[in-house]
Parts: structure tokens; C-alpha cells; sequence
């Protein structure tokens, strides 16, 4: 069977490269990607925990909760293979096309079913965030790149015969929105930091592009670097709302909305892809003082760019601070809308020395089906 140049893509997407983004179907919403090493090792939970600059994404209301000047470079991605397709494109090439056999057109056809109905998605961020407070009142910038998509079958596969060898009817869609944006945040606290409110304001810049891939085209080499030039671009204004209330000093809880003006972008071949209304809340318990424990919930139903897959995430993490050099962190994340999804458990560390912070988490679900993970560098004064 020919090459399957497809295979190289799928690999970068869940070892999530984050230098390009992948994304989906035309009028869908996109998931709520994890952004960040500490969100990442506790689970994919930010939105009451955050209060570094990368509160710029998560919540803008978290600024107020440290103070000083904020720099970080991060890099996240995550990765879901539903059904083995990244094996199951491996057993395809390893299928020998001359051997038009009954036995072997069989073999061929169950490694197609097993590709029908399921799916590959990737999300992936990366993006340098900056924070700074005058007292109540914060300012955040960020200039980051957004994503999310992946890969389905548009139309059933069928392992045929045509001139003489073994072919394949049909093709495997790639879908993708890549938002690069810059974004600008205030927040303000009141009540002695008891209550805080923050929006975000963000000029985006959408990448669409989406095509049919032949599984079994040799000459097709899928390039993700050369798709990119026919990718559709188009500028759009989204805006971020969030809050947090801090009624104990023990206990944070936070709610963000994201793009709650659904942002739409133009896509290849006429449509839109389209950046739904995400809401997240969260809660962050602290019972001692180098101890955290938090919890985040999609409270919105989320749509994805693959057909018949909705996300819906809950996540739960811990951090353990040693005095106050090194974080551990452990977490665990499901998306309870997506039956193939699995518990995914995670981890991570953080070192802190003087002004410079380092960050690694990861996670992975022991099924070959999700793994994520992320790592960044930054200097608090």
C-alpha cells in the first residue's frame, strides 16, 4: 500500500508542535484549549487559580490577585486519537496493494472501518503574555497563537480494486482555524481584592483551511507548512469577560466567557468557521498555605470541528508548593460529552529562582488516545 503522508501530520498534531494549529468544520465552535504548564500538570483547571499573565486567557479578573510585572513565553498542545487512527494509518501503509486476494481486500476493508466514524483532534497554543498592576488596577497584553481541529472521514472508505491493485474510495477531511491574536486585558479589584472583574479585548486574525486527503496518494505529501499558504485569512474583535470573588481568603471562585461575541472567519471554498461563546467556571481551595486544590467545569456544551464530537471538560488539580522554589502538581481531566474520551491523569513541576519561573506539565491516558503537554519560561519582578 502507498505511503500514507497524512501519518506525519497526525504525529505533530499530538506531540502538539504549537507552531501550527490545527482546526474544523464550517459554522463549528472550537474547544477550550489548555494553556499553560500549570494548568496543564493540575489537570487542565485555570480559570480561579490563574493570576500570572496567563490570566490574559484563562480570566481576566485573576490579574488582580498578584501584583508586580508578569513576562512568559509558553508552548501547550493536546492530542486525541479516538479509535487508534494514527495505528490504524500505520497498519494501511504496511498493507500490500498488488495482492488483490480476497483475504487481503478484507483485511484492508477492516482497517478502513476501523478509520470510519472515528477521529483525530489537536489543540494547541503558544504566545507571549505580560502583566502589569497600578493597585487595583491591572493591565495584561498578550500575542499569541490559538487552535484546534483535526481529521475524520467526510466519506465512508472502501477498499476496492481498480487497475489492478487494491485502492481506496474516499478520503480522510483536515480542518483547521489558527487565531493568531493580539489581545489587551483590564481588571480591577474591589473590597480588598474580594471581588474582581476583568475583560479582555482581542484583534484576531483567522487562518481556515480545510481539505479532503486522499489516504493512499503517495504523491499527496501532506506539508503542513506548504497547506498553510492556501489557508483563508480574515481579521476579526473577540472579547473575554470574567470574575472572581474571593469571599474567604482560603477559597477563590471564577466564571469566564470567551469570545462571547462569536467571532467568524472565512473559510476556503465560501462559509464561516466560527469562535462560539465558551463559559468556564472554576474554584481554587487553598486549606494550607503552600497547598492548592482546584476545580474547573465547562459550563457551555462546546461544539468541535469533528462531526458528532462535543466537548464538555471537567478538571481537577492539586499544587504543592516547597518553600516556595519548587510546585508539584498532579490533576486529572475528562470531557464528559466525548464517549471515547478517557480519564486523562497529568502532572507537573515548577521551579522558581529569584525572578526567573520554570514550568512543565503533561498529561497522557495510558489508552494511546490523548496526551498533552506544555512548558514555559518566566521572569516575575
Amino acid at each position: 500500500m502507498a505511503h500514507v503522508p497524512f501519518t506525519h501530520l497526525c504525529r505533530l498534531c499530538l506531540l502538539a508542535s504549537a507552531a501550527s494549529l490545527i482546526f474544523p468544520s464550517l459554522g463549528s465552535a472550537v474547544e477550550f484549549v489548555i494553556v499553560g504548564p500549570r494548568a496543564v500538570g493540575m489537570g487542565g483547571a485555570g480559570v480561579a487559580v490563574t493570576t500570572d499573565s496567563l490570566a490574559t486567557y484563562w480570566n481576566p479578573a485573576g490579574l488582580t490577585q498578584s501584583e508586580g510585572l508578569d513576562i512568559r513565553a509558553h508552548v501547550s498542545g493536546q492530542g486525541i486519537d479516538r479509535g487508534g487512527v494514527l495505528d490504524t494509518l500505520d497498519d494501511i501503509d504496511d498493507i500490500n496493494d498488488s495482492d488483490i486476494s480476497a483475504a487481503n481486500q478484507n483485511r484492508l476493508q477492516g482497517l478502513l472501518d476501523n478509520l470510519n466514524g472515528n477521529s483525530l483532534s489537536a489543540l494547541a497554543a503558544a504566545g507571549l503574555y505580560i502583566k502589569g498592576s497600578w493597585g487595583d488596577h491591572v493591565l495584561g497584553l498578550n500575542v499569541s497563537n490559538v487552535g484546534t481541529g483535526g481529521s475524520f472521514t467526510s466519506t465512508p472508505l472502501t477498499a476496492v480494486v481498480a487497475g489492478g491493485e487494491l485502492d481506496i474510495n474516499g478520503q480522510l477531511q483536515v480542518n483547521f482555524l489558527e487565531a493568531r491574536q493580539v489581545a489587551l486585558s483590564y481588571a480591577y479589584a474591589l473590597w480588598e481584592k474580594k471581588v474582581s472583574f476583568g475583560v479582555t479585548a482581542k484583534v484576531i486574525q483567522g487562518a481556515a483551511y480545510n481539505r479532503g486527503v486522499d489516504v493512499d496518494d503517495a504523491e499527496d505529501d501532506f506539508d503542513l507548512s506548504d497547506e498553510l499558504k492556501n489557508s483563508k485569512t480574515s481579521y476579526e474583535f473577540g472579547i473575554d469577560v470574567g470574575a472572581l470573588i474571593r469571599p474567604v481568603s482560603w477559597l477563590q471562585l471564577g466564571v469566564v466567557g470567551k469570545d462571547l461575541n462569536t467571532p467568524s472567519f472565512n473559510a476556503p471554498g465560501g462559509g464561516t468557521f466560527k469562535l462560539r461563546p465558551q463559559v468556564r467556571g472554576g474554584l481554587a481551595l487553598q486549606p494550607f498555605s503552600a497547598t492548592i486544590v482546584t476545580f474547573d467545569v465547562d459550563i457551555t456544551k462546546n461544539k468541535t470541528l469533528l462531526p458528532g464530537i462535543r466537548s464538555r471538560v471537567l478538571s481537577l488539580g492539586v499544587e504543592q508548593g516547597l518553600f516556595e522554589v519548587v510546585f508539584l502538581r498532579a490533576g486529572v481531566l475528562k470531557d464528559v460529552e466525548d464517549a471515547k474520551s478517557q480519564f486523562t491523569p497529568t502532572a507537573g513541576v515548577g521551579l522558581r529562582l529569584w525572578a526567573l519561573q520554570f514550568d512543565v506539565g503533561a498529561g497522557y491516558d495510558f489508552n494511546e488516545r490523548g496526551v498533552l503537554g506544555s512548558f514555559s519560561l518566566g521572569l516575575t519582578f
